[in-house]
């Protein structure tokens, strides 16, 4: 029996269209792939007309989905070349490859990190592996000779290499599938596999049947199932942590799509992207652009130009030298947005498909690329869709993520920036574990997080299961909330759960949701905080305080939210204690005392008072910077409009002592620091005004006169003279 192993790159397109040559020169019965042989239930989908790469086989454990691997494939990968040409042609095809079962299941163990790409470029004199890849094989066309050529060279590479135990054990599988093959094949072998391993897949080379089963007897299983998934061109790229990643798909999809004329057509779509971005480019410019690439591979003895050499003459003429136009040909064309596709047909777990029908009722397209979504939440399409979005969240399969646009919470519009990635296919087969369709595993997860959730996390919760509209999971979660904010004795966790039940109350009307028992929990919850926040302001250390602070102004926002005399009322008598209350922490007294000069409940000269108490020089000078901190927080109007202020500070920051200030200035940095770089300006020109004037003052005091009478004040006040 005939084999012929064609040794690859994977992801090579000038290895693709060799590969492509020698099928059709040696027109094999049988065609064995590089891959899990678990692949093989799947292969025939290939052939599906909605299959379009880039996409991935799928293997993952059937008890743990996070245990997965993929396996891409784009329309340039010698993989796929080969199983498309066995396919259409209605050859036998089989993967061959250490089964996932297998692989699964084996303790991490260090591989071997040999480059031999990279050690056969540097023996050509190149410190570039790519470059001389591109050179040696991309940019030439040899034939099904390359192939003996390539073995050749990997056998020699091998002398003397001690290959892994990882890849020992890849090759005895690889073997155990291509002699069970050879046993039934009715014609010649091909082999489609990765250069390193082409000399040890000869059949004259095979160690004894036995060598091969003792590495690999004894070898774990666990359960595994595959599929296909789409893939995307970002993917493939070496950036994105693919260990076979490649520098640019989209350029080796060029190399390998285009009929002809590679070069200049390359440009013409640089050209067409730099127009599109409203640069001016002639199509003059193209044709100079395509002799000075060819100009730049005669120089540099190249037999075509490479991707380096396009590069260099586009933005040379095509961008008039900037390298600014080029990051984005290199975003939008080298590596690209593509996103694959699978058919209808293709095995998935009914969570998936689930997603897929309700993607395609709400006209939702999957796409590689970032884009932003803007939802009215009044229409049905719309409220739809965010409801989708929100219970993906819950799911953590994070197609869209809210976008920060500063004012879509709590109105009736939404905004997301939706991604999908390749790795969302495994999450959405972790989460069905939780359920069959969308909104059943949605409310699972909700269940199962509310079962030990604490009361801020119960109120957070309430939030996500209205916007995922789980009127089901809501009404427990509400129960649950209600039930241990009543057990709760723990003021700060109370307070936690004001600010997302407000939001929850105030709009949601917008969804439709009823949300009165809502409202009971949240007065309830109110009323307590209000009672027991004095006790909880009491001997804070400056962590616990800033945490206060923080717990605080949620409750002030979200009491803001609500037009509720009476619980404001509550809330406010609740500031007021802390606020006069000895011995609290001077970030929390003094942003109590902020809010009710926010709130009139205090005017301006009270607040100064207040401040100039608490900036005395009995006054502790940190405690007083954090009732300082505490009481400017949030922005800067207050200094700017009211002067006395202002005054009472800076004479303050002026006579601390001078070894008290270098402890202090960390904290008034990050106390102005907040605010806009408009409003220092301003504070800074007004005490610079303030210090000139006083030095003017200083410059008209008559100093003989006041000599004078120095001698009497010092007997008045019964001082030596």
């Amino acid at each position: 029996m005939t084999v012929h192993v064609l040794g690859i790159r994977h992801h090579g397109p000038g290895s693709a269209r060799a590969v492509a040559g020698a099928l059709d020169e040696l027109d094999p019965a049988l065609v064995l792939i590089e891959g899990p042989p678990e692949l093989d239930a799947v292969a025939p989908l290939a052939a599906e007309a909605g299959m379009r790469p880039p996409v991935a086989g799928l293997v993952y454990a059937v008890d743990d989905p996070a245990t997965a691997a993929f396996y891409p494939m784009a329309v340039f990968s010698p993989e796929w070349v080969a199983l498309r040409w066995a396919l259409e042609r209605g050859r036998d095809v089989r993967f061959l490859d250490l089964p996932a079962t297998n692989a699964f299941a084996l303790d991490e163990e260090d591989r071997d990190r040999f480059d031999p790409i990279a050690t056969l470029a540097e023996a050509a004199g190149y410190d570039d592996p790519e470059r001389w890849w591109e050179d040696a094989i991309e940019l030439r066309y040899h034939g099904t000779d390359v192939f003996a050529a390539v073995a050749e060279a990997m056998r020699t590479l091998r002398e003397g290499q001690d290959t892994d135990i990882v890849t020992r054990r890849r090759e005895a599988a690889m073997r155990r599938v291509m002699r069970k093959a050879l046993r039934t094949a009715t014609g010649p072998v091909a082999v489609v596999c990765g250069a390193w391993h082409a000399p040890v897949l000869e059949p004259h080379t095979f160690p004894t049947i036995a060598e091969d089963t003792a590495l690999l007897k004894g070898l774990r299983t666990t359960k595994v199932t595959a599929t296909w998934v789409p893939w995307t061109s970002g993917r493939l790229a070496r950036t994105s942590g693919y260990g076979a990643g490649i520098s640019s798909p989209g350029w080796y999809h060029h190399l390998f799509t285009a009929p002809d004329e590679v070069i200049p057509r390359w440009l013409v779509r640089v050209a067409r992207l730099l127009r599109d971005e409203q640069h001016d480019v002639s199509s003059a410019s193209v044709i100079e652009a395509v002799r000075l690439a060819h100009a730049l591979a005669g120089l540099r003895d190249r037999p075509l130009p490479g991707l380096t050499e396009v590069m260099e003459s586009a933005q040379a003429v095509l961008s008039g030298g900037s390298p600014v136009p080029m990051g984005l040909v290199a975003r939008r064309l080298l590596v690209g947005d593509v996103l694959g596709r699978v058919p209808p047909d293709t095995p998935m777990v009914p969570l998936a498909r689930d997603l897929a029908a309700t993607r395609k009722r709400l006209r939702m397209r999957q796409s590689a690329a970032e884009q932003t979504l803007d939802l009215d939440l009044r229409a049905e399409t719309g409220r739809g869709r965010s409801t989708l979005l929100h219970r993906l969240l819950l799911l953590d399969v994070p197609w869209g993520r809210p976008a920060d646009t500063g004012r879509t919470r709590g109105t009736f519009r939404e905004s997301w920036v939706l991604e999908w990635r390749p790795e969302l296919e495994v999450a959405l087969i972790e989460a069905s574990v939780h359920g069959t369709t969308i909104p059943a595993a949605a409310a699972s997860v909700v269940a199962h997080r509310a079962a030990e959730a604490d009361v801020g996390v119960l109120a957070s919760l309430v939030e996500t299961t209205l916007t995922a509209d789980l009127p089901a999971a809501l009404t427990s979660v509400l129960d649950a909330l209600a039930e241990r904010a009543a057990r709760q004795h723990d003021t700060t966790r109370l307070m936690a759960a004001v600010e997302p039940m407000a939001r929850v109350r105030r709009y949601g009307d917008v969804r439709g949701a009823d949300t009165e028992l809502v409202q009971r929990v949240l007065a309830g919850v109110v009323t307590r905080v209000a009672v027991g926040l004095p006790a909880a302001c009491a001997a804070l250390d400056d962590d616990a305080a800033a945490e206060v602070r923080e717990l605080v102004d949620g409750v002030q926002r979200g009491v803001a939210l609500l037009d509720q005399p009476e619980l404001r009322a509550e809330w406010q008598r609740a500031l007021r204690a802390v606020a006069e209350q000895p011995g609290v922490h001077g970030l929390v007294s003094g942003r109590a005392t902020r809010l009710l000069l926010d709130a009139a409940l205090i005017d301006v000269d009270e607040a100064g008072r207040r401040l100039s108490l608490r900036l005395s020089p009995a006054a502790d000078a940190v405690a007083a910077a954090a009732w300082l901190d505490g009481f400017l927080s949030g922005e800067a109007a207050l200094l700017i409009h009211e002067p006395e202020l202002l005054a009472v500070v800076d004479r303050w920051a002026s006579e601390v002592d001078a070894g008290v200030f270098d402890r202090l200035l960390p904290l008034l940095r990050r106390t102005f620091s907040a605010f806009a770089p408009a409003e220092r300006r301003i504070i800074g020109d007004r005490l610079s005004r303030g210090a000139a004037a006083r030095s003017e003052v200083d410059e008209e005091l008559d100093h003989e006169r006041a000599a004078r009478v120095l001698p009497r004040v010092l007997d008045i006040l019964g001082s030596p003279r």
